[in-house]
């Protein structure tokens, strides 16, 4: 169902975007855009040329305090927001339709991949694309190879770890391990 909005506005705001959506090629279209800046980001390894690549991406200020391992990976980045003192490490995906925010002070292991977007399991109605957006509270810290689905947030100071796949929302002070992820121990 289209509001009248573009597709993007549409997906941020939670609304579930069908096939059928007047500005659809537009995905497609805004995705290969997003990849020709990340060739340029991926193949730099000078931080101030990889933020200012991520900034053109997000449509933000990246902050000078946020360091950033190449390669990484982004569908739409002008949903995504990442505050300040955030370490991404190697070979990290975004799929930011849905959004997904990062707050300060957050590290992010290597091969994590987090989606705020996914579709519906009926076969009919699979092509579509369902938002969830993602939230990661400040001083969170995301183990290597973990996977946030969409929809989850992940709370202050609270723990994800390594290989964990986060199917429920992580409370603040905690840590969530396996798969599902469970919560199996307070910090």
């Amino acid at each position: 169902m289209s509001t009248g909005n573009t597709i993007f506005d549409d997906l941020k705001s939670g609304l579930t975007v069908s096939p059928a959506h007047p500005n659809v090629k537009d995905l497609r279209d805004f995705s290969y855009d997003t990849i020709r800046l990340l060739q340029q980001l991926n193949s730099s390894f000078n931080p101030e040329e990889i933020r200012s690549k991520l900034s053109e991406i997000t449509g933000t200020v990246i902050d000078e305090t946020v360091g950033i391992f190449p390669p990484i990976y982004i569908n739409y980045g002008k949903h995504f927001s990442i505050g300040k003192n955030v370490f991404i490490n190697f070979n990290c995906t975004f799929l930011t339709l849905g959004g997904i925010v990062i707050e300060d002070d957050v590290l992010i292991g290597p091969g994590v991949k987090i989606t705020s977007e996914g579709h519906p399991l009926s076969p009919a109605e699979r092509q579509s694309l369902i938002p969830g957006k993602v939230h990661i509270k400040q001083n969170a810290w995301i183990g290597a190879g973990a996977i946030i689905l969409p929809g989850i947030t992940i709370g202050e100071n609270a723990v994800v770890a390594a290989g964990a796949v986060v199917t429920k929302d992580v409370p603040a002070g905690t840590v969530a391990a396996g798969v599902p992820a469970k919560i199996i121990k307070s910090i």
